[in-house]
């Protein structure tokens, strides 16, 4: 996510240069320069697992941007199920732990009469959980716009439905602060246990605390932003306090440094200034929880 400006070998590279000890790959066909191919193959996963193992970097994260797993036509929801059955495939090679996954597709203005959706997604991570428990991967809901998983209280009552070990909660303070919702101390509480891995980053609002519109999964369009985002530290969140209450919970996964320069060229510095940054920011914050 952080750097568009670099193949994904160049990547690796760079974040062992810069002292992280971890990477999260995006996966996802459309030419993003940064990413590894959906559809690449397994010799291709296998050349970017010895690439990472020689730069001392461990795989955190795979992170397809897969979904449809709500939607109410079956052959569309199987098709994306099993598109992210590869992905677990595929995160076995790579030694990755985790899978991000996107709570389907829910965008403003979207409804869900008799809950249709929602059962399909339910459906969708049942069977998707059990798939990856074969494997010994974790799939991780994000709380994020344009899904049915947004907010703290929503995420952790979908995935208290669905009901499987393996099925747990991608924890993103930013993403929630951008409807705004729930505060660090209660989205933490409402989904302590459930946390199975941590997007990082900061944001500071362009006119205040106002409501979000939201057309994408992936991204917010421009026009209906209202959040510059900035590097962790330089924001509105409190990490220092935000990174105690996890310690708190027993919380001892990874921490992703979600530099979404992707989609925010305009808000932050390329990333061998900002990731840098970021990183030093965080590791200085953690140090002082010991």
């Amino acid at each position: 996510m952080g750097t568009p400006e670099y193949t994904l070998p160049e990547a690796i590279k760079l974040f062992a240069n810069i002292g992280l000890d971890g990477i999260e790959i995006i996966v996802q066909t459309d030419g993003y320069k940064s990413a590894i191919a959906l559809d690449a193959s397994e010799k291709e996963f296998e050349n970017i697992k010895k690439l990472a193992d020689d730069a001392g970097l461990e795989i955190a994260c795979l992170t397809p941007y897969l979904n449809l797993f709500n939607n109410v036509v079956e052959e569309i929801r199987q098709k994306e199920c099993e598109q992210l059955k590869r992905v677990i495939r595929m995160a076995k090679i790579l030694n990755a732990p985790s899978i991000r996954v996107y709570g389907g597709r829910f965008v403003t203005g979207e409804e869900d009469d008799g809950n249709q959706k929602l059962h399909q997604l339910v459906r969708s991570m049942r069977e998707c959980g059990d798939y990856a428990a074969r494997y010994n991967v974790k799939l991780c809901l994000e709380n994020h716009f344009g899904t049915m998983t947004t907010t703290a209280r929503r995420t952790a009552e979908i995935v208290n439905l669905i009901d499987n070990p393996n099925v747990g909660i991608l924890y993103d303070q930013a993403n929630i602060a951008f409807f705004p919702a729930e505060e660090y101390e209660e989205a933490i509480e409402l989904q302590k246990g459930k946390i199975y891995h941590i997007h990082v980053k900061d944001l500071v609002y362009r006119n205040g605390a106002t409501p979000l519109i939201y057309s994408e999964v992936s991204h917010i369009n421009e026009e209906d932003r209202t959040v510059r985002s900035r590097i962790p530290g330089e924001g509105i969140l409190n990490w220092p306090q935000i990174l105690k209450e996890l310690k708190g919970t027993g919380y001892d996964g990874w921490l992703s440094l979600e530099y979404e320069r992707r989609w925010q060229t305009i808000d932050l510095p390329e990333a061998s200034i900002g990731m840098t940054k970021g990183c030093r920011y965080i590791r200085k914050c953690l140090s002082n929880l010991i």
